[in-house]
């Protein structure tokens, strides 16, 4: 899943983006809202966690440019005004979930997670393929009934590919999704990860490498 979380708090915003980091999410910052609109022309944010007050570019201008662009980010507006009427006129502008701070980060991851799941094609509750099992809420893999324990980076690869079964994924797209804007897109960072997965993960071989493709999950 991929974040963008904007927040003219630096301290905050910084906060926000490394807890969700450490929950597997590639998570972009950004302090301005003109800031969040650039980015969000440029790359396929699964979430925008938008605060309200912001400088130069409001959050609520922001939230209606995300309408008239017609994109399919999913908006979590965070606020210090927490009244019905704040609330409902936020949810009004297009925002799909609303948190007043202060707040406890377990909500905000929880409602975080809960918005991707939105933006994206419904998936099964539990990912399953041959005798591997992933659990995307109690954040677990399995194969055989044996724990497999992975990174952050690897847990949410093998998510991405488990969720498209016999789908060919471009290391492209896992760049998009995984990783934030920090990644080298010439590096070879997919193709390292992947490679850890696989040893992880053992045999027989469930992630197919297509040539000149990018990689498949099949079992």
């Amino acid at each position: 899943m991929r974040v963008l979380v904007v927040e003219d708090h630096e301290l905050l915003a910084r906060t926000i983006g490394a807890g969700l980091r450490r929950e597997g999410m590639a998570v972009d910052v950004v302090t301005d809202g003109g800031d969040a609109l650039e980015r969000l022309g440029l790359a396929p944010y699964d979430v925008l966690v938008l605060d309200r007050d912001l400088p130069t570019v409001p959050g609520d201008d922001v939230c209606r440019g995300v309408g008239e662009r017609g994109l399919t980010v999913r908006i979590l507006m965070l606020t210090a005004a927490g009244t019905l009427a704040d609330r409902v006129h936020g949810l009004d502008l297009g925002a799909d979930d609303y948190l007043t701070k202060p707040f406890d980060f377990p909500e905000l991851v929880a409602r975080v997670r809960a918005l991707g799941r939105r933006s994206a094609p419904p998936v099964p509750a539990v990912l399953r393929l041959a005798d591997v099992e992933l659990d995307p809420a109690r954040r677990t893999v399995t194969r055989a009934g044996r724990p497999v324990p992975l990174t952050p980076k690897e847990f949410a690869v093998l998510a991405h590919l488990l969720a498209r079964p016999g789908r060919v994924v471009s290391a492209e797209e896992l760049l998009d999704h995984v990783w934030d804007e920090a990644a080298n897109p010439f590096t070879t960072t997919v193709k390292t990860t992947l490679g850890r997965l696989r040893t992880k993960l053992g045999g027989p071989p469930v992630i197919t490498t297509v040539r000149e493709g990018g990689y498949r999950a099949d079992g």
